[in-house]
């Protein structure tokens, strides 16, 4: 399926030629403007005659569009890994409610808690519901080759951080895609099971991302290579504690 963001043109059947001005790819509501209307008009792509501006039809529940785009993030992931970024990292968590997962990409150091905040390179299944875009001047409905080259030409000095080797962990994300890639993504949240302690190395969890899909029920997978223990050993701050009395500290 074509992407389906604001800005798609679109035809229906009774009012003609449009343009989606919001979309929820979660529901499949999308709103959109005909002609000379003063407002926006709300259809639901299951039920009501909308098709793209070439005629294809839009298949919402026969063929529904990633409503995540963790996946897209893994095969961009990989691609750079291939070329000898290998020092970039993809982790993706849930948000408290569960609707929806985190993503994050960042470089350096394979520990996430001494990761880099690059703007453009997070983000979470709930915006791209409504703005399928990754947030670094690409287009939806980009493909790998494209989102990488929107990266490079929007953050060229970040993306040279990933340049070197980590032959293991790309060992790992490789066998990860194979297994996973195109349906499903990996999370790496750790959950406390009856209100106990962390478990340190749970199965990694696989999430679908798109509806219809089946539970996974490929091989159990391994976590990252050097996870054990992240979330129970004390870790230290790349940066001193923050002063904001004005008072030198003394050693």
């Amino acid at each position: 399926m074509k992407a389906l963001a604001p800005g798609t043109v679109i035809f229906h059947r009774f009012r003609g030629y449009g343009v989606i001005t919001a979309v929820n790819l979660l529901t499949g509501w999308i709103s959109a403007r005909f002609g000379g209307e003063a407002r926006a008009l709300d259809l639901n792509l299951s039920t009501d005659e909308v098709q793209f501006a070439d005629g294809e039809a839009i298949l919402f529940r026969r063929a529904p569009p990633d409503r995540m785009p963790h996946a897209r993030l893994m095969a961009v992931v990989r691609a750079l890994h291939q070329a000898g970024y290998q020092k970039l990292y993809l982790h993706t968590w849930p948000k408290p409610s569960g609707l929806h997962w985190r993503w994050h990409l960042f470089t350096g150091p394979r520990d996430w808690m001494q990761r880099s905040w690059r703007e453009g390179w997070y983000g979470s299944g709930a915006d791209y519901n409504v703005n399928p875009v990754m947030g670094w001047g690409d287009n939806p409905g980009a493909d790998t080759d494209e989102l990488i080259h929107a990266l490079a030409k929007f953050d060229p000095q970040g993306l040279a951080q990933a340049l070197g080797r980590d032959e293991d962990h790309t060992a790992w994300f490789a066998m990860v895609c194979d297994a996973l890639l195109p349906g499903y993504m990996y999370s790496l949240d750790m959950q406390r099971p009856n209100g106990g302690p962390l478990t340190d190395m749970p199965p990694l969890p696989v999430v679908p991302v798109r509806v219809g899909l089946p539970p996974y029920g490929g091989p159990e997978l391994p976590w990252p290579p050097g996870w054990s223990g992240l979330w129970s050993r004390v870790h230290a701050m790349p940066l001193p504690k923050p002063n904001f009395t004005g008072i030198p500290e003394t050693p």
